[in-house]
């Protein structure tokens, strides 16, 4: 044991030095891992190579995943994170140790860090360590790649590049590898089982039922367009009718620019130069292809979203139904963040009578309290999410005895739901599937769907801060109480707006804040947001 430390040791320090830390540079690992301008991003992801090493050896050689990519950011950013085995974000106070390794000054003092995890966990070093990982299409992937290469040399790891995939992809691809020799593997470790498996899913849901006339989709010239095009492959024309634009994965500059999920999302818009017809359903993709968000223009050219509250209150909805006519008794939740819509709150709890519980924003909060309930649907408004079914559900669904056809139908269903949509995290391409199936088996277009409830008018403002840890909040994200005093003058204009509601949280990976504002009308739910993002600005 002590000859192989030694050996490491001399071995990261090596290594280190060619991958020196920025000077002045402070790193966080937050929701997202760590994410910033891929140029600075050399050390960090080389001591994420390292960290997962300890943290596959400190679970007896399960596999770990590590995804580089930055999401929805600009071209020149990037990012790294980790997969625990189950394809589950990185375990909670693991994210200390990377926040640790990625500051560490010296290479004297990333080499203590590292003993300092090894000792406190008493890991041991002689076992084995397996990581895979993947990237997204940006421009600095294959150069941080090498560096994740070197942090996984110098500590002795088996490793697998499974090069360019969807963040999803990569997820899927742990969780099937950590359960293989499980009763129930998840699926098949690989790509090509990826698609396999959501495909078969897909024709199993839809049987019998039309395909939806068609569906564009904007893959905001990242990695998701290519990987959905190989998707429809496995589905076959005669069941998915897609296309697919903005797709140049060529041109670096173009990724997630004037297009995409965020950018609809945020700006309430179509994506420059698409140029859809009226009632016909469009969509839209992240750079790396968890979050998407639907869309439609009438004959007016208005423009209506269907974000993340429509698709969680659509799959509710759905599951509900089908678990009506089965005559199977399992509870069902929906797990929302304070940026879901207020009307699609009382649509859910008031209409559906399904119960609703918010959560601080993050995938992590959102997943854990979806893991509560039998069937558990979360989604942000972002349009990042998912449907949980839990072993419980599973297995009552697999035992039960149905009684007549109609019966049978709706169990077969919910049960390809489950193979259908991503039970590890939330994958655009999977919850493309599952709103195109519920639609069809809804005979529903767009408009038929938006027409369910009503959102608020709202608006998000970003509000750069010379310190974003100075605005510290309570229950769930909706108090800010620090700094002190500024939350009773958000209520007091919050007071003069019908409907209003408004709320402050820091960001996660920059110094600014974000402002959510909705009220009854387009005019006052930008009036409330302006106020808001105005107070802070004279902190």
């Amino acid at each position: 044991m002590a000859e192989i430390a030694q050996l490491q040791a001399s071995e990261i320090r090596k290594y280190s030095s060619i991958h020196p830390r920025p000077a002045d540079q402070k790193f966080t690992y937050g929701t997202a891992g760590f994410r910033l301008l891929g140029s600075l991003l050399d050390s960090v992801v080389f001591r994420v190579g390292l960290l997962a090493s300890l943290r596959s050896r400190k679970l007896d050689g399960q596999t770990i995943g590590v995804m580089i990519t930055a999401s929805h950011n600009p071209p020149d950013d990037n990012g790294v994170k980790l997969i625990d085995p189950q394809g589950e974000m990185l375990e909670a106070s693991w994210e200390t140790y990377a926040t640790k390794f990625a500051n560490a000054a010296s290479e004297d003092d990333l080499v203590k860090e590292y003993f300092n995890v090894v000792e406190s966990l008493r890991i041991n070093l002689s076992g084995p360590a397996r990581v895979v990982f993947g990237r997204d299409t940006r421009a600095s992937g294959p150069a941080l790649v090498s560096a994740l290469k070197d942090g996984l040399r110098s500590t002795d790891t088996k490793f697998t590049d499974y090069r360019i995939l969807t963040t999803p992809q990569l997820h899927y691809i742990v969780k099937s590898i950590n359960t293989q020799n499980s009763p129930v593997p998840y699926g098949k470790p690989s790509e090509e089982g990826y698609y396999e498996k959501l495909a078969n899913a897909f024709k199993v849901v839809t049987k019998s039922k039309p395909k939806l006339a068609s569906i564009t989709v904007d893959a905001a010239n990242g990695v998701g367009g290519p990987k959905l095009k190989e998707l429809v492959k496995y589905i076959g024309s005669e069941n998915l009718d897609v296309v697919i634009v903005k797709n140049d994965v060529t041109a670096a500059e173009k990724l997630n620019n004037q297009a995409g999920a965020d950018f609809v999302k945020t700006q309430q818009k179509l994506p420059t130069g698409l140029h859809p017809k009226p009632y016909e359903l469009y969509a839209s993709l992240d750079g790396d292809a968890d979050r998407i968000v639907f869309y439609y223009i009438d004959e007016t050219e208005k423009f209506h979203l269907l974000d993340g509250d429509k698709i969680a209150s659509l799959a509710a909805s759905f599951i509900r139904d089908l678990l009506a006519v089965s005559g199977v008794e399992l509870d069902v939740g929906v797990v929302q963040t304070a940026y879901a819509n207020g009307s699609s709150s009382t649509y859910l709890t008031d209409i559906l009578k399904v119960p609703v519980t918010v959560t601080p924003t993050g995938v992590k909060h959102l997943h854990h309290a979806a893991q509560l309930y039998d069937i558990g649907v979360y989604f942000e408004a972002n349009g990042h999410g998912t449907v949980l079914f839990s072993s419980n559900a599973v297995k009552t669904l697999e035992s039960f005895e149905a009684h007549s056809p109609g019966q049978q139908s709706a169990v077969s269903t919910l049960l390809a739901l489950q193979d259908l949509i991503n039970q590890t995290v939330g994958d655009a391409l999977s919850d493309l599937l599952l709103v195109v199936a519920i639609l069809v088996h809804k005979a529903w277009g767009p408009q038929e769907w938006d027409l369910a409830y009503t959102d608020l008018p709202n608006r998000l403002v970003r509000v750069v801060v010379k310190d974003r840890h100075a605005f510290k909040t309570e229950n769930a994200e909706r108090k800010l109480v620090e700094p002190v005093g500024v939350q009773p003058i958000i209520d007091d204009l919050v007071k003069k707006y019908k409907n209003g509601r408004s709320f402050v949280r820091a960001s996660g990976t920059e110094d600014a804040v974000r402002v959510y504002a909705e009220a009854a009308t387009r005019l006052e739910a930008d009036e409330l947001a302006l106020k808001v993002s105005e107070l802070l600005k004279g902190l």
